[in-house]
């Protein structure tokens, strides 16, 4: 996926520790966006670093000016990102894409949800076409 910038958490934890490292290997701006009470845990090969004071501004920060949000598998963290960043969308609020990395089957259990909100008349379809569950990483780069 060479010629794309990475925003992300910033930290060493993570898929995203991976991601980064490769990314700057291959020359990619890595930008870090961590709340000050995780300083000491940012990853080394960030280009740049945000600090913000919350979690609410670090989610702000990380979507601001990007065209696609991706959550990896991630624990509550990114659950969190995710649905924010999904309801965002939903509102006409983020005007990029958003996908959760479906690797391994990993969001399922999602999918299962927001059908059966669909199924309930609580999410649209259109609504339900805001988010992509891509499998492979080849169906990930046709969403760039």
């Amino acid at each position: 996926m060479a010629g794309y910038d990475i925003v992300s958490g910033g930290t060493v934890k993570g898929l995203m520790r991976h991601v980064c490292d490769e990314a700057s290997q291959c020359g990619a701006e890595v930008v870090g966006v961590l709340p000050r009470f995780m300083k000491g845990l940012e990853h080394p090969a960030l280009t740049e670093c945000v600090w913000t004071d919350t979690m609410s501004q670090r989610k702000e920060a990380m979507r601001a000016g990007t065209s696609l949000a991706i959550a990896l598998p991630g624990g509550i963290g990114t659950l969190d990102e995710l649905a924010e960043t999904y309801c965002l969308a939903k509102m006409g609020l983020y005007g990029g894409r958003v996908v959760a990395f479906d690797m391994e089957g990993f969001y399922e259990p999602l999918k299962r949800q927001l059908d059966g909100f669909v199924r309930a008349g609580m999410l649209s379809e259109d609504a339900l076409g805001l988010i992509s569950f891509p499998v492979t990483v080849e169906e990930v780069e046709a969403l760039l």
